[in-house]
């Protein structure tokens, strides 16, 4: 009888160890999020089981019972959420119970500039309108050696203009500072563009802010990936033989006019951006590019062309000589 009793004790011991196991983080130390849509009148049973199969608790049977044991079933929320293995399953329900994720999903898009990435995080909530502006311009970003030492950057973009990674964030209000937000996009450009080509660029015989700044030249000039090697071809053959880049869109970049008509004053601006005016790239990028404006930055193709354009119907048109850039001018913008 007492042996019996002792086995008993012993399996009620392993429930509870089992159970207390399986409440914990499936992985404490996972970096990891993810997007989970709860679906109005979704079953506790449901939503444990959408839980582990996206790899973010242990066990359904202990995460339905623990919603159960502790009256939570009808609190639950459906909704979209940002949720992480490193969370207990405690965490996850009270989250769960709020209605809302503790982090928000923010897409910075490719050729965004620093102005535009200021008016998003502004228009989210996450800070004032002019906060990460400011902090272009005024923050310590020393320790990122890579960005450039050079003079005459257009002042609202200062030296990390090209250098924040468009992606997909997991942002947080509750800690949000706009220095901390601006190193994480720098650190994802170390990590994704930089350190991966970090071979190629030393061969290249190109600085990195000069591959950097093509870059964002290339983003802002091309409409499709297989025209961003053409392109990248045709403006360092114009810049390697000292003609002019002639890129509309760094003087869009240097008066903030995104989609405005660009006047014959504008194009006379006396500006070191304005490539119509002067020879060589700008002083700094323009925007802030994908890997694959980098990487046709880095490996351009070679072709008979000298010039491009894209026409009102949607497609590029090159050219070998001025005359026919000319005449493409004629035929296809109207």
């Amino acid at each position: 009888m007492k042996r019996a009793f002792l086995i008993i004790i012993g399996l009620v011991l392993v429930g509870i160890f089992s159970y207390t196991h399986a409440l914990s983080p499936l992985n404490a130390a996972s970096q990891d999020r993810h997007t989970i849509a709860i679906e109005p009148g979704f079953s506790v049973q449901k939503i444990a089981q959408l839980l582990v199969d996206r790899a973010i608790i242990r066990s359904p049977f202990a995460f339905t019972t623990y919603v159960r044991l502790h009256g939570k079933a009808a609190s639950l929320q459906a909704g979209k959420f940002v949720l992480r293995p490193a969370m207990s399953v405690q965490e996850i329900v009270l989250l769960l119970q709020n209605g809302k994720a503790d982090e928000a999903i923010i897409t910075i898009p490719e050729g965004y500039t620093v102005r535009q990435i200021d008016a998003l995080m502004a228009h989210k909530g996450f800070s004032g309108t002019g906060d990460i502006l400011r902090c272009a311009r005024e923050c310590d970003f020393s320790s990122f050696t890579f960005l450039p030492q050079v003079g005459g950057l257009a002042e609202r973009g200062g030296k990390i203009e090209g250098y924040l990674y468009p992606d997909t964030y997991f942002v947080s209000k509750d800690d949000f500072f706009a220095k901390f937000f601006l190193e994480r996009l720098l650190t994802t450009y170390r990590n994704k563009v930089i350190e991966p080509y970090a071979e190629t660029i030393e061969q290249s015989g190109r600085t990195l802010h000069e591959l950097v700044t093509m870059a964002s030249l290339i983003e802002e000039e091309t409409l499709t990936n297989a025209e961003r090697p053409v392109v990248s071809g045709i403006l360092w053959k114009r810049y390697d033989d000292g003609r002019g880049l002639g890129v509309d869109a760094t003087v869009r970049y240097i008066l903030d006019k995104p989609t405005q008509e660009i006047t014959t004053g504008d194009l006379n601006t006396n500006s070191p951006y304005n490539t119509r005016k002067f020879k060589g790239l700008p002083p700094g990028p323009i925007a802030n590019a994908g890997t694959k404006s980098f990487v046709a930055a880095l490996f351009p193709k070679e072709s008979e062309y000298w010039y491009y354009l894209h026409g009102d119907d949607g497609v590029i048109h090159y050219a070998v000589t001025n005359e026919e850039h000319n005449v493409n001018r004629y035929l296809y913008i109207h």
